[in-house]
């Protein structure tokens, strides 16, 4: 009786050979991605991504060169003017023979502002020089935070074409136990038939998932300027982090590291110097000169000359700057208590996300992923022995690469989340010690009762 039934396993026809032809190309297809993974062991790691992009990053080169080209800005604006010479020629013959002008004059003047003008307007530039190293320090913060969104976003998509390939494994191995089932006129053809339109199903989303990742990794590189091809590697698994309890202590700390608070400070200090500048107003500037005389048919000699401006003929103009730089003061005052308070919000805001995050992949881990392989494993045994049909376990296959996907999304979600949570802080933030992530591999086969 049990040969009778094989027989018809046995004798394919030209459809069931094409058939079983579909099904060897699509596991060949699916094995060799495998391999290929299995030969690139090369790590990518985060913080040699992160010293790089300091390195190379463009827009933050552009940062930096123009905080250095602010730096060259105090010693200019700090100096006096140039000193002018100048030369005139009085009552010169027709004949133009400067020999025997009445008078050739040499003159060398210098203007001389009233002391602590220019020193105040370096002391200006010396700030805006600040300004400008800080927004660049922001640019930094940016592009770090930038990096590591990249990077966890390669990483998620390298573990859903890891699930899509171990999935096809499960599916092919489920297929084989179709096809036994089959050939001993225990099970139906239709079941062999969605095996293989699983598979094709699976096919897709491994060509998919690799043009996903080629794109992600073409995003990172191109925040290291450089080409996607010298990117290589896979994304490390790092430990989840350690969340402080309060918000409060990570504020505090955001208000000693933001560079965007140290830029208004610099704001405050400009100003103030500005207002000191504009009270210098109120005083003269002066002009020194000393000339020689050099005449024809007279005795040389010699001249000097000293002059002054006399602000108080505009004073009302000098009163409108030093009003301007008191409002300009406020101004940056406000200006403060405003990034102050936004930066509070965001270091909330980014906690509470994170937080959230970290309780929904931990969901995951304690809960979802192991009442999912569960049922997987209920669903197996129960196709093998008869008890259920073929449709159940693909429901199950399908049940449990959802739970993994979204566990994988949930543990990309949290590290994009914690890495806002940094560039809101302002500095890297503590993880736990040990890693504590539960694989997304479904299980390996199950033993038939």
């Amino acid at each position: 009786m049990r040969k009778r039934l094989q027989r018809p396993g046995l004798r394919c026809s030209p459809r069931d050979r094409r058939y079983w032809l579909v099904v060897a190309a699509l596991a060949v297809g699916l094995a060799r991605p495998a391999v290929a993974l299995a030969e690139r062991p090369e790590v990518l790691r985060l913080a040699d991504l992160i010293e790089e992009a300091k390195r190379r990053n463009p827009e933050l080169a552009v940062a930096r060169h123009r905080a250095k080209a602010a730096l060259q800005v105090p010693g200019r604006v700090s100096a006096y003017d140039d000193p002018v010479i100048e030369y005139e020629a009085w009552n010169v013959p027709e004949s133009l023979s400067i020999d025997r002008a009445d008078n050739n004059i040499f003159k060398l003047s210098q203007k001389v502002p009233f002391p602590g003008k220019r020193r105040l307007a370096g002391e200006i530039a010396e700030r805006d020089a600040e300004v400008a190293e800080r927004d660049a320090d922001g640019v930094a913060l940016d592009v770090i935070d930038r990096v590591k969104r990249a990077y966890f976003t390669l990483w998620e998509a390298q573990q859903n074409l890891t699930i899509y390939r171990r999935d096809a494994d499960l599916l092919r191995r489920f297929a084989r136990v179709a096809e036994q089932r089959y050939a001993l006129g225990e099970g139906t053809q239709p079941d062999v038939l969605k095996a293989q339109v699983e598979l094709t199903r699976l096919v897709n989303r491994v060509t998919t998932g690799l043009l996903t990742i080629e794109g992600d990794r073409a995003e990172l590189a191109a925040l290291l300027s450089k080409p996607p091809e010298e990117v290589s590697g896979d994304p490390e698994e790092l430990p989840p982090p350690e969340l402080a309890d309060s918000a409060d202590a990570l504020t505090e700390l955001a208000f000693r590291n933001r560079p965007e608070l140290k830029s208004v400070e610099a704001g405050i200090q400009r100003e103030t110097s500005g207002r000191a500048l504009a009270r210098k107003g109120y005083l003269p500037d002066f002009e020194f000169k000393v000339e020689r005389f050099i005449n024809f048919g007279r005795s040389d000699g010699f001249g000097a000359m000293a002059s002054m401006t006399l602000p108080f003929a505009y004073k009302y103009k000098y009163d409108a700057a030093v009003a301007e730089a008191d409002e300009k003061i406020e101004s940056a005052k406000a200006e403060l208590q405003r990034e102050k308070d936004a930066i509070g919000r965001e270091v909330r805001q980014a906690l509470l996300k994170t937080r959230a995050a970290l309780a929904q992949r931990e969901l995951f881990l304690t809960t979802h992923i192991p009442q999912s392989e569960q049922a997987l494993e209920a669903a197996e045994i129960g196709y093998q022995t008869g008890k259920t049909d073929f449709l159940t376990l693909i429901d199950s296959v399908r049940a449990i690469e959802s739970v993994h996907l979204e566990h994988v999304e949930a543990g990309a979600e949290l590290e994009r989340a914690f890495a806002d949570l940094e560039r809101a802080v302002g500095e890297e933030l503590p993880r736990r010690s040990e890693a504590q992530v539960a694989p997304v591999a479904v299980r390996g086969p199950v033993a038939a009762p």
